[in-house]
């Protein structure tokens, strides 16, 4: 199938905007590669140290002719979807060991939960958690003694932060091993209508509770389609994963073999084989082109906006917004799961799932068929999916059809004709939104708005009964540079019971929500932050503003907002508690969202 026009001329824009920095970066991967097998040049000392605790391995690594493989983790056992990742260091040396190499845990990096954190000043440390991360992983790899490595991750942050510490080790096969969704639970739908109901004070802390914890009941991912699972996405689409083991279980044989597998794998594409595939030749302009592409026809997280820019730039590649949307524009959206829908990731992997989609959307020339991957040449290896067949894996040709077209549609008679998510721009700024789970009827919302500094300010006004009538909330100083930009999820059930009522409600905000933002339009990454001087600092009680996902537009219609004083706020405090005060270097570096809000530059 011919390639998409605009797929190819998005990706050729692309490349010609980031030849200034992809050179570079390439070269400098490229001189790593050349010194070889890192640990060969290190002192008899240092390899002494590096190898004193490494048992029946010890002689293989001092040898130096044996493959070593380098394990960062993300594992903790406070996160459900990193729970099973306890077990996997001891597969994966096993693993390696049977295929003539050693394996170590090279370092663990922390991983938070933006579930637990929602709401609470923790989450203010969440999105700086992902280049924290990106510097652990560093510090892990940093002993030059791997020759490749696994990386041990899945939830929001952590697989884009461990993706740009990649980046910085390009020059080093790595494989990306998931851990799977927990098993389903009680519909996400369900959970969501008693989380309303609490928020309307219909139902008890009781019956909250109750609903939560049939919810979230085991290990594994949250079953819901927000960033942890459009991270697993992410690594399929873009050739980091193995083919089809982003949504199997934890702890069942074929997760198992497949976790054997990954580490085989990355041992055999190092530069002591013969199919020598560095990270820095899987993710180039390409690559990224095909996740954007993925995120846009599943409906994923609009975190991915921001951490995908930042995960490029790692590499010398320059996404803009632009890019997401024009892309947005030709892609079609094929898979309707919550909050898109009311399945779960379980049961859109059952109906077909990732190697269903890819195979459809090559068929459409709307991906790059010639990709590298950790798999091998090209991405028609994700068309198929892994099997266990007498204790051996193997690969088979995956599900011709959708195989429920309420979870799963072909490109050619999608969900929608265009993908999930859009760009906004104004007199206002710049914003994006995720419109997959918005009704037609509500993305656009003409409306006075109502202007918060928090987040509790805004459900406290709920409680009062002040948000009467149609309204845009605004809740602003929540960008990077202010407090870390939280995700506002919290605030969705309140909107909802809104939208509910059959108000016209939409949220505009310097700040973030959740990847499983759902049915209330959300203009939401506003730049220029209120912080930074931004249109939306100018704001006050009563101004109209319209907020139009059709159009692509986030205007103010009430004239001389734009000669107003900036309005200030005091921030004091978000500066200290829960850890905050050791990020304040953060704050004050980052970038902007739509450059990656990261504190690297660029």
């Amino acid at each position: 199938m011919t390639l998409n026009a605009t797929i190819a001329r998005v990706t050729d824009r692309i490349i010609e905007r980031s030849e200034a920095t992809r050179k570079p970066y390439l070269d400098r991967m490229r001189e790593a590669a050349s010194k070889g097998p890192a640990r060969a040049h290190l002192s008899c000392s240092g390899q002494a140290h590096a190898f004193a605790a490494a048992g029946p391995d010890q002689q293989a690594l001092a040898g130096g002719s044996a493959g070593n493989l380098g394990i960062v983790t993300a594992y903790n056992d406070m996160l459900s979807a990193h729970q099973p990742f306890e077990r996997y260091p001891e597969l994966i040396r096993a693993a390696a060991r049977r295929a003539g190499g050693t394996a170590q845990v090279a370092g663990g990096v922390p991983a938070m939960c933006d579930g637990v954190t929602q709401g609470e000043a923790g989450m203010e440390l969440s999105l700086f958690s992902r280049d924290a991360i990106a510097m652990a992983a560093g510090i892990a790899m940093s002993h030059n003694t791997f020759d490749a490595a696994v990386f041990l991750g899945v939830c929001d942050k952590i697989v884009p932060g461990l993706v740009i510490a990649a980046q910085s080790f390009g020059h080093l096969p790595i494989v990306f091993l998931p851990a799977g969704p927990m098993t389903s639970g009680i519909s996400n739908d369900e959970k969501a209508k008693v989380r309303q109901k609490f928020a309307a004070g219909e139902v008890g802390r009781d019956e909250l509770m109750a609903a939560e914890m049939a919810a979230y009941h085991g290990p594994g991912t949250c079953t819901f389609y927000g960033t942890a699972n459009t991270n697993q996405m992410l690594m399929e689409f873009m050739g980091l994963h193995l083919p089809g083991s982003s949504f199997v279980n934890p702890n069942t044989p074929l997760r198992d073999a497949l976790t054997e597998e990954g580490a085989r794998r990355a041992l055999s594409l190092s530069a002591l084989g013969n199919d020598y595939t560095p990270t820095c030749d899987i993710l180039d302009e390409k690559a990224f082109v095909n996740g954007i592409v993925g995120l846009n026809a599943t409906g994923g997280s609009t975190n991915l906006l921001i951490h995908l820019v930042a995960m490029a730039r790692a590499g010398g590649i320059v996404l803009d917004w632009h890019d997401f949307s024009e892309l947005s524009d030709v892609t079609p959206l094929m898979a309707r799961v919550y909050p898109n829908g009311l399945a779960d990731v379980n049961h859109f992997h059952a109906a077909g799932g990732l190697g269903y989609m890819i195979g459809e959307l090559l068929k459409a020339g709307l991906l790059h068929p010639d990709t590298k991957t950790v798999a091998g040449e090209g991405l028609a290896h994700y068309t198929t999916e892994p099997k266990l067949i007498d204790g051996h894996l193997e690969w088979q040709k995956g599900a011709g059809e959708s195989l429920n077209d309420k979870i799963l549609r072909p490109a050619s008679d999608p969900f929608q004709p265009t993908g999930g998510l859009k760009r906004l721009k104004g007199s206002l700024g710049t914003a994006v939104m995720k419109i997959s789970a918005v009704a037609p009827e509500h993305r656009v919302v003409e409306a006075p708005v109502r202007v918060f500094h928090d987040q509790d300010d805004v459900k406290a006004a709920f409680k009062a009964g002040e948000l009467t009538g149609d309204v845009v909330v605004v809740v602003r100083f929540q960008g990077p540079k202010a407090n870390g930009m939280p995700e506002l999820h919290s605030l969705t059930p309140t909107l909802a019971v809104l939208q509910g009522r059959g108000q016209k409600v939409a949220l505009v905000t310097d700040g973030r929500m959740s990847g499983a933002s759902g049915k209330v339009p959300a203009a939401i990454h506003v730049c220029p932050e209120a912080l930074d001087g931004g249109p939306i600092a100018r704001l006050q009680d009563g101004d109209m503003v319209r907020v139009d996902a059709e159009a692509g537009t986030l205007e103010i219609l009430t004239e001389g907002v734009l000669e107003r004083p900036l309005a200030k706020a005091d921030l004091s405090g978000n500066e200290a508690g829960v850890g905050r005060e050791l990020f304040a270097m953060f704050r004050r570096n980052v970038g902007s969202a739509d450059t990656g809000a990261t504190v690297f530059g660029g």
